[in-house]
C-alpha cells in the first residue's frame, strides 16, 4: 500500500480509502490510486486487514447434494448476492443433512473466520444446530427454517402457498382431495401440510388422509399407485413438483386420466413442469428472491439490526393438471 501512496503521490490514508470504496474523494485522486493499483499489481492482503478490521470477508453457505431444482437455486444466488455484496463466499456440500455432518461443517467454516453462514436446509435437525449457535457470534440464517423456532430464517410463505393450492383444486369443485405430503422432519413439509388442512377446514371439508413420500419422484410413483386404487379420490395436492412427476406416471399406467379423473397440483414450479404430459398446475417459489433475501437477513444480524420480512409470497400457476371433477354416473 506504501508503495501505490508513493506512485499515485497521495498518502497512505487516501489509498485505503479508495480500496474501501469510500466516496470522500475527488475523482481525480481516485484514478491516480486505481491506475497505480493496476500498474503495481497491487491486491490487498486479506489475512492482514482481518487481523486490523477483525472482519474475514468471507461467510459461509452449508447445502447438500441432493440436486433438487429449489435449493440449487439458492445455494447459487446466495454465492452471487454474497460476492455482489462484497464477501467471499465459502461453500459446503454435504451428503446428508444430519445433526453430526451440519456440525462438522460449521466446525469446518468457523475455522475459517466466517461472519456469517447460510445454512440450506429446513429439516429438524438444522434447526437445532442453529440454535445451538446464537451464544457463539457467528449468525446462521436457515432457508426455508420455522420463524417461531429461530430468529434468523428466510423463505416462501409454504403455508399460504398451501392454501393456495388446495382452494384451486376447492374452487373447481373437488371435496376429497388428497395430499401427497413430504417427510414430516422437514419443516416445509409440515407446513405445506398445514396449509392443505385450513384450505379444506375453511371450506367446510373433511381432509382426506394423507400418503407421505421423501420428495423423491420414486416416492411420488409408490404413493401414486396407492392413490389410484382409490376410487373416491379426485384431486392431489402434492408437496413438490418432484413427487407430483411420479404420481403423473402412476395414474398414468393404473389407467387414470389426468385430470379428467384425477386434478393433480404440485409446489415448486421446477423448470420442467411445464412440458410435462399434463403440464403441471403447481406452487411457484421465487428461489432467487429467497436467496438474494438470505443474504440481506445475514447482513442484517452482522449488523444487530430488525431483518427484512422474512417471508416471500407463493404464486399459483396454472396448467392443465388440474380441471373441474367429472360427473359420475
Amino acid at each position: 500500500m506504501a508503495d501505490v501512496a508513493r506512485l499515485a503521490g497521495v498518502s497512505h490514508q487516501t489509498v485505503s480509502r479508495v480500496i474501501n470504496g469510500q466516496n470522500n474523494l475527488r475523482p481525480a485522486t481516485r484514478e491516480k490510486v486505481e491506475q497505480a493499483i493496476r500498474q503495481l499489481g497491487y491486491r490487498p492482503n486479506s489475512a492482514a486487514r482481518a487481523l486490523v478490521t477483525r472482519r474475514s470477508g468471507t461467510i459461509g453457505v452449508i447445502g447438500s447434494k441432493s440436486g433438487y431444482w429449489g435449493p440449487s437455486t439458492v445455494h447459487r444466488t446466495i454465492q452471487a448476492a454474497g460476492r455482489d455484496a462484497g464477501y467471499f463466499v465459502s461453500s459446503v456440500n454435504l451428503q446428508s443433512l444430519t445433526r453430526e455432518e451440519l456440525l462438522d461443517a460449521i466446525d469446518h467454516l468457523r475455522d475459517q473466520s466466517v461472519e456469517g453462514i447460510v445454512l440450506i436446509s429446513a429439516t429438524d435437525d438444522a434447526l437445532e444446530v442453529a440454535r445451538a449457535q446464537e451464544h457463539l457470534g457467528v449468525p446462521v440464517v436457515v432457508v426455508e427454517g420455522d420463524p417461531d423456532k429461530t430468529r434468523w430464517t428466510v423463505g416462501v410463505d409454504q403455508v399460504a402457498g398451501a392454501e393456495l393450492g388446495t382452494r384451486h383444486l376447492i374452487e373447481l369443485g373437488h371435496t376429497d382431495i388428497v395430499h401427497l405430503a413430504g417427510p414430516p422432519s422437514w419443516t416445509e413439509a409440515r407446513a405445506r401440510h398445514r396449509g392443505w388442512q385450513n384450505a379444506m377446514y375453511d371450506a367446510g371439508l373433511r381432509p382426506s388422509q394423507q400418503v407421505t413420500g421423501d420428495w423423491s419422484a420414486a416416492s411420488g410413483f409408490e404413493a401414486g399407485r396407492e392413490i389410484a386404487a382409490r376410487d373416491d379420490v379426485t384431486a392431489v395436492f402434492c408437496a413438490n413438483d418432484q413427487m407430483a412427476l411420479g404420481l403423473l406416471r402412476a395414474l398414468t399406467e393404473a389407467g387414470r386420466s389426468v385430470p379428467g379423473e384425477v386434478s393433480v397440483v404440485g409446489f415448486d414450479d421446477i423448470p420442467e413442469a411445464a412440458y410435462l404430459i399434463p403440464p403441471l398446475t403447481t406452487v411457484s417459489q421465487d428461489f432467487q428472491a429467497v436467496g438474494r433475501r438470505a443474504i440481506e437477513i445475514l447482513q442484517a444480524a452482522l449488523a444487530d439490526q430488525t431483518p427484512p420480512d422474512r417471508l416471500i409470497g407463493p404464486e399459483l400457476v396454472v396448467r392443465a393438471s388440474s380441471a373441474a371433477p367429472v360427473e359420475r354416473n
